[in-house]
């Protein structure tokens, strides 16, 4: 996968991997990471799937409607990209917590829908449920944060409510972040997942 790695100065911090959103690049959530975790390593991906020539993670068959076949081919694909970087570039492959906003922060949602410890944390920004209907794997001890706008067209209140549900349930320990915008990714919110960091993950 196209990706870019960025050497931390705390071996013992996490290693940020971070998604973008539709039509992104591996550089548009640098600032992000950079204001989460200054010290942390960082390896950010390009989707390897096009729409229309803007990157993404997988495809869709329309508007929030995922094609599951691809969903479940790509998150594995990922998943073991993780794997070859980690030995490639020497970093804890136990220590990653994922950063994503929308097409990206779905992405990382269905690792967690399909893996066992896939990762030891994960930011959300408008994420939505994977997938339905399929038995989550055990994730207790993994903190998540999910960044929400209260009128997002995209990513409806009850999405949200729904994936903290479902991750809840699968022992994840959530949290919410309700912004009164859309889908876009605010200031204010990327100011509280940097918190929520701290919080857990001191660095």
């Amino acid at each position: 996968m196209k990706h870019i790695f960025e050497q931390g100065t705390r071996q013992e911090a996490p290693t940020l991997v971070l998604f973008h959103g539709t039509g992104g690049t591996e550089r548009d959530l640098l600032p992000l990471a950079r204001k989460i975790s200054p010290v942390s390593s960082v390896l950010s991906l390009r989707g390897n799937v096009l729409e229309n020539g803007m990157p993404r993670f997988f495809r869709r068959l329309a508007e929030g409607v995922f094609d599951e076949e691809d969903l479940v081919v790509r998150t594995k694909e990922v998943y073991e990209f993780l794997d070859q970087a980690a030995s490639e570039y020497g970093f804890d492959r136990g220590n990653v917590v994922a950063v994503g906003y929308s097409n990206g922060a779905n992405m990382i949602g269905s690792l967690l829908f399909h893996y066992t410890q896939a990762l030891k944390g994960a930011i959300l920004h408008h994420p939505m449920v994977p997938r339905r209907g399929i038995p989550l794997p055990d994730l207790t001890g993994v903190p998540v944060f999910i960044g929400a706008g209260t009128n997002d067209p995209i990513c409806s209140a009850g999405e949200t409510e729904e994936l903290q549900q479902l991750l809840g349930t699968a022992g994840a320990s959530v949290d919410v972040r309700w912004e009164h915008f859309g889908h876009q990714l605010t200031y204010t919110e990327v100011d509280a997942a940097a918190s929520w960091f701290q919080m857990h993950f001191k660095s």
